[in-house]
């Protein structure tokens, strides 16, 4: 049995998982500022991160995944909802604020509950956790984001029992950081149609605008820029998650949220009225006491039926 991960290296995937996502955003919203073609700003950053993966495979840094057909095909579904998550929160902070777009994704939890009961293996959770929903509607407002919300939840109920049993067998080397990168090749063949449907009649005529607006050196940097740092973090939230488990993962993604906000309100000077903070406040609350909640108290009845036995 591996021993428990050392509280500095926890610190230290946290501290870059968190500095690595303000990255992402800033630069991520840069780009999208720049150029409109938002479907192809999300494709660029996954094709950077297929880059990455394959170098570190081909070079030997990293153990490449061996997959078989039928691995990959089971794969597909949580890269489509991958695709999608990825796509819907690009454009999410492409037509609003960086503090806006991180707000409303903080309602995933109302989705993921909804999308737990109604498709199956059903996912009740304790009466408490689904209180806490409430809180999280009754603090935001929803818009492009949603979809980006659908999709995640719907890569949640799927990923967790294909992509253990993929880590299970060692001989996949499907470690956290291969998972990711599987998911980040399929989410990229799923976003490429998009691109094509909605964006490809308009996409160079969009680029010529933004390199004259802002340059090409300046338009190619902020969209390598947020591609590095997306794949960075992600791996890293990954890697973090494989160690410390789901529940305590996302308490600290939803204390990112607001280390996400102040930082981009900084850079980008972005103004926040009362309403908008006491808001932001009740939905990230919110999410924090749903992540607990819905973990905590399967637990304590299981805890229970062992001590009858």
């Amino acid at each position: 049995m591996a021993p428990p991960p050392s509280q500095a290296k926890l610190a230290l995937l946290v501290a870059t998982w968190w500095l690595f996502n303000v990255g992402y955003n800033v630069y991520n919203k840069k780009a999208t500022n720049a150029i409109h073609a938002h479907w192809f700003v999300a494709c660029a950053q996954l094709a950077v991160g297929i880059a990455i993966s394959l170098t570190m495979w081909m070079t030997g840094l990293r153990k490449a995944p061996r997959l078989s057909r039928s691995d990959v095909f089971s794969c597909v579904p949580i890269g489509f909802c991958a695709a999608g998550a990825h796509g819907g929160s690009v454009l999410a902070m492409g037509v609003g604020a960086v503090s806006f777009a991180q707000i409303i994704k903080a309602c995933e939890p109302v989705f993921a509950a909804v999308i737990g009961i109604l498709v199956p293996p059903m996912d009740v959770k304790p009466a408490a956790a689904y209180l806490m929903l409430a809180v999280i509607c009754g603090g935001l407002a929803l818009q492009f984001a949603s979809f980006a919300n659908v999709c995640a939840a719907f890569k949640g109920k799927w990923g967790h029992s294909v992509t253990g049993a993929l880590k299970a067998d060692k001989s996949k080397n499907m470690d956290a950081a291969n998972v990711y990168a599987v998911m980040n090749i399929l989410s990229f063949l799923c976003t490429v149609p998009m691109v094509l449907w909605f964006e490809l009649d308009t996409l160079a005529d969009e680029w010529e605008k933004a390199v004259a607006n802002v340059g090409s050196d300046e338009l190619i940097f902020n969209i390598v820029a947020s591609s590095v740092f997306f794949y960075v973090y992600n791996e890293v939230a990954f890697a973090f998650t494989s160690q410390v488990g789901a529940v305590t993962s996302s308490v600290l993604n939803t204390a990112k949220r607001v280390f996400v906000i102040v930082a981009s309100a900084i850079v980008f000077q972005e103004g926040m009225s009362r309403n908008k903070m006491m808001g932001s406040a009740i939905a990230i609350l919110g999410t924090g006491l749903y992540s607990v909640l819905s973990k905590k108290a399967p637990a304590e009845k299981s805890t229970k039926k062992k001590k009858k036995q």
